[in-house]
């Protein structure tokens, strides 16, 4: 994900399913570890966006 980050991607969502666990990387800022979110949105990147997790846990 850092490799996409540092080519411009602005938003990443990486899922682990195993650790229950959502990984959000954003351009310039640290990366945020969410455990057994419900949903992920899409934020500014992609207003409307909201992906739902709830199912995969």
């Amino acid at each position: 994900m850092r490799e996409y980050i540092a080519n411009g991607i602005s938003l990443g969502l990486l899922i682990n399913r195993k650790f229950r666990q959502v990984e959000i990387y954003r351009t310039g800022k640290e990366v945020e570890v969410l455990e057994s979110p419900d949903m992920v949105s899409g934020e500014d990147f992609l207003k409307g966006f909201v992906l739902n997790l709830g199912m995969m846990w």
